[in-house]
């Protein structure tokens, strides 16, 4: 097999940003445009909301239409699709891709670098470094950002009200208010740890100042099980001992009804978990009971974030300028924003956006100003995360390790049997790798 080359960046690029392992030099650079853009395009997005979307750019001007197919999240087979449509040479022009998933698309050259096609001033230039940083890779563009996703916590105020605490501050308090809580109902659990949620464990980790991939020389480095992220597990695994906290799958028939009830008291979750939360809660009377708030911390204020998806042109794109103008359009254009309507409590990564989302988005049923904490937490996100080259590996890994929770698993072992497959499955795909 032949050895991938890692490409090394250049200094000052953006913090976070990935220095990725090509085959070859990747996806050609697209040409930059000599005339308006015009044409026909395909946008493939799982996201609701982007049929709207896409027929109001459609209703905004005459040079470029766009045609529209829903396809299946990630979850279900949405990224494979894609993957083998790109391959085959019949993918879309554009096509959604989350922040995680982006660098092994980009490895694969199944994007195109969007660098002469937009505009930086009025595009990437005007994004925080953070979010900057998971569309940049190796001093190119390779999406622009959708939302932003600033990871956060849920709690129902009036069971921390029972048990005589308040909002946790540091994960110490967090483990103490369980602790309380349980004392004052044995049944309940102040949160949920999801073997599902990968991205989740990820967050945290990253809050705590993990690095679980970055670049030596010519190498990928993996620490899934650093320092900050063993941890981490140590600590989730006292909370799943001593029932403060409740194994159980996100979105599974059985979390939705422990919150319902009451079982469990808090999410830990982003911004978008305020739509689910409200769904699963307000038939049983509980508005106004739900607030949001920081995530505890470790002593000093920090975050991560938990989601988020970018735009971006194939390498199947005949017409990356055309895709490139509707990327725009996606992404800064509050009429974009507008059309999309009311599906959920979007945190956009574009300045000003966020603003226009949140009208559509009626957050009276919370007990505070949540977007207020989304900013709080958005503010907060530590910097120098990176993704690495294929987080399908460390994410099967990790949800498999899980799976034995309960039957005598650990946190920390699974987390130590992700470094072990990621390092070996990148291996096996050419990668060089500490």
């Amino acid at each position: 097999m032949k050895r991938r080359k890692l490409l090394i960046g250049t200094a000052g690029l953006a913090a976070g940003a990935l220095l990725l392992a090509a085959c070859g030099t990747g996806a050609t650079p697209a040409a930059a445009p000599t005339g308006e853009p015009a044409g026909t395009i395909t946008f493939w997005s799982s996201l609701a909301g982007m049929d709207k979307v896409a027929e109001a750019f459609n209703a905004s001007q005459t040079k470029i239409k766009v045609n529209f197919e829903t396809i299946p999240n990630g979850d279900n087979g949405g990224y494979a699709k894609l993957s083998t449509a790109i391959t085959a040479g019949n993918g879309p022009d554009v096509s959604t891709i989350e922040y995680p998933q982006l660098p092994q698309f980009v490895s694969n050259g199944q994007v195109q670098p969007l660098d002469g096609l937009i505009e930086p001033a009025t595009t990437v230039d005007k994004l925080a470094a953070e979010i900057k940083g998971m569309v940049q890779f190796n001093g190119k563009t390779y999406g622009l950002p959708y939302d932003a996703a600033p990871m956060v916590m849920y709690y129902r105020k009036d069971l921390l009200a029972k048990a005589g605490v308040g909002v946790p501050k540091t994960w110490q308090d967090f483990e103490a208010a369980g602790r309380k809580l349980k004392a004052v109902d044995p049944g309940a659990y102040l949160a949920s740890f999801n073997p599902n949620q990968a991205t989740a464990t990820a967050g945290l980790a990253w809050q705590a100042g993990a690095k679980w991939f970055g670049t030596s020389g010519d190498s990928w480095q993996v620490g899934i099980n650093d320092a900050a992220t063993k941890k981490v597990a140590q600590y989730w695994q006292k909370l799943i001992d001593e029932k403060i906290v409740k194994v159980q799958q996100a979105f599974s028939d059985e979390w939705s009804i422990d919150l319902a009830k009451g079982t469990v008291a808090g999410v830990i979750g982003a911004n978008w978990s305020a739509t689910g939360i409200q769904k699963r809660t307000e038939a049983s009377g509980q508005k106004g009971k739900w607030i949001a708030a920081q995530l505890p911390n470790w002593g000093t204020p920090a975050g991560a974030f938990y989601g988020g998806s970018s735009f971006n042109v194939t390498k199947s794109s005949k017409n990356p300028a055309a895709a490139a103008k509707f990327i725009e359009y996606l992404t800064t254009n509050p009429e974009a924003v507008t059309a999309r309507g009311n599906t959920g409590s979007a945190f956009l990564a574009y300045p000003g956006l966020t603003a226009v989302a949140q009208k559509a988005f009626d957050a009276s049923y919370f007990g505070n100003d949540i977007y207020a904490v989304f900013n709080q937490a958005y503010a907060t996100v530590t910097p120098g995360w990176q993704w690495g080259p294929n987080w399908g590996l460390s994410n099967t890994a990790l949800m498999d390790g899980y799976g034995n929770l309960g039957t005598g698993g650990t946190v920390q072992a699974a987390v130590d049997s992700a470094q072990s497959a990621t390092v070996s499955g990148l291996k096996q795909t050419g990668l060089s790798v500490k």
